[in-house]
């Protein structure tokens, strides 16, 4: 069976959010018009604690792009952003929710992040997706969502750890590029790794 995985579509990450992905808001059409062709829908969504240690105000000193340790690894510091009970935290409003079966949270202890939907960054949590899927007899992910190279790589990166046939859709998703060329680079690792990426036209 195959499912669908939309991650982290919430308000801060799209354009005037606190963690803004450019044009990312134009990926939610090309995500409704995926949903009815699968089994089974789930998100994730990013729920962080107002202390959460990813947050350079939680920092004195630091700010927004330093890197520091948490959890015993290496974390690049967010502005606030995803909050729990948060309107950033929400999900848009455009996007259809009446396929999903489950959203399952993540980033929400304070020393721990949590880019993948699978687990936080030192693998220490499970957020059990891996195990609900597999228990509804899902072999195949397909990952759309916010942002292709953080987010959306580690959660393909980890569908395919899991066993899971990992599909990538190229036009429903988006990336930060912090640096130029991070989406490409994204691109290029989840590939290597065994994910497939197409376009949705092509699904």
């Amino acid at each position: 069976m195959k499912a669908l995985i939309i991650v982290d579509v919430q308000y801060d990450f799209l354009p005037g959010g606190a963690l803004a992905v450019k044009e990312g808001d134009k990926i939610i059409p090309v995500i409704n018009s995926l949903q009815p062709k699968f089994d089974l829908v789930v998100a994730t969504q990013d729920w962080h604690p107002a202390d959460h240690g990813s947050f350079a105000s939680n920092h004195p000193g630091k700010k927004v792009g330093d890197f520091i340790k948490l959890g015993g690894v290496d974390q690049i510091l967010w502005p606030e952003h995803c909050v729990q009970e948060s309107p950033g935290a929400e999900f848009h409003a455009d996007l259809d929710n009446s396929y999903w079966a489950k959203v399952f949270r993540k980033g929400m202890d304070q020393n721990l992040d949590s880019y993948s939907g699978f687990y936080d960054n030192n693998r220490k949590q499970d957020t059990g997706l891996a195990a609900y899927l597999k228990g509804r007899g899902v072999d195949e992910v397909v990952v759309v969502g916010l942002a292709a190279d953080y987010c959306v790589k580690f959660t393909v990166l980890d569908a395919i750890h899991e066993g899971f046939k990992t599909t990538l859709i190229k036009d429903a998703t988006k990336a930060v590029n912090i640096q130029e060329g991070d989406f490409d680079k994204a691109l290029y690792e989840m590939q290597q790794a065994g994910a497939q990426i197409i376009l949705s036209d092509n699904f």
